[in-house]
């Protein structure tokens, strides 16, 4: 007969560890894939939510090609200059023969949409980020009200970009 092993001092579960672990790397990974949403949608965003001391108008677009859509440029700003040539670039949201209201970007003839849809349509790339992290969130870490919240999150941004551009 084998002996009884004494009882574990231990508080600690067998495997849990490993899903510590788990739940460390899923959530550095889905901090990563936020961060990643943040960076891409900041290089447009600092245009649309930072207007002050840039160029803003309207831009009305008379010529769409494969990747960016070609139009004129009215000044509303003070020190804006007329142009008869500035880019934005093309998206569904984007239309020939129709009027935005932009932001130039300092130094360039690129346009950014201004207002409140352009503020959103600047952040999709987060909208995005939110709901993939949702999934790592509700798999990997398994914390499904927290992946409900980044993909309810995620799912809003995408729809009011959408809706109100």
């Amino acid at each position: 007969m084998i002996p009884a092993m004494p009882a574990s001092t231990s508080s600690a579960r067998p495997g849990s560890a490993v899903r510590w672990g788990r739940i460390v790397v899923m959530g550095a990974f889905a901090a990563l894939i936020v961060f990643a949403g943040v960076w891409g949608s900041w290089g447009a965003a600092q245009h649309a939510m930072l207007p002050k001391g840039r160029e803003r108008g309207t831009l009305t677009v008379t010529d769409c090609l494969p990747e960016r859509c070609e139009g004129t440029f009215e000044p509303l700003s003070p020190g804006a200059e007329r142009r008869s040539s500035v880019r934005i670039e093309r998206s569904v949201a984007v239309r020939e023969d129709h009027s935005y209201d932009v932001v130039l970007e300092p130094g360039t003839d690129v346009a950014v949409r201004a207002g409140v849809a352009g503020v959103l349509l600047a952040w999709l790339p987060l909208g995005g980020a939110l709901l993939l992290a949702s999934v790592v969130v509700a798999g990997g870490m398994r914390m499904p009200r927290l992946a409900w919240v980044l993909g309810g999150a995620g799912a809003a941004l995408l729809t009011a970009a959408f809706v109100l551009s």
